[in-house]
């Protein structure tokens, strides 16, 4: 199965999703291990990457990406009930910046979009 990616206007792009179970199997597969001790990797993973976004580390994976955690600003919006002006407090949330060998890939990709003329 290809990864799911959308397009600008949501719809997917390419053959499919892989979960979470499908990439424990493939990394398997790709390390010669077990899925049992795939998925230990692959849980560890994602337990060492949250751990380092809870602590506002940054987590650079060379040609992959990095992961960190962004300030947004407050701003100001609109109560969608009453029309009245509000302002929306600032947070923090993750953030995933994909890496160069990851953004070539997707260049590779089937079924991107053209561009307009």
């Amino acid at each position: 199965m290809a990864m799911r990616r959308e397009s600008m206007g949501g719809e997917p792009m390419g053959k499919g999703t892989i979960g979470k179970q499908d990439l424990i199997a493939r990394v398997a597969q790709h390390s010669g291990v077990t899925n049992k001790q795939a998925e230990k990797i692959v849980n560890s993973f994602i337990d060492t990457v949250t751990e380092a976004i809870e602590k506002g580390e940054e987590v650079r994976i060379t040609g992959f990406g990095t992961f960190r955690v962004v300030q947004r600003a407050p701003r100001k919006g609109r109560h969608p009930r009453t029309g009245q002006e509000m302002l929306i407090p600032g947070s923090q949330r993750p953030a995933f910046t994909p890496g160069s060998r990851l953004v070539e890939a997707a260049r590779k990709a089937p079924g991107q979009m053209k561009r307009a003329a």
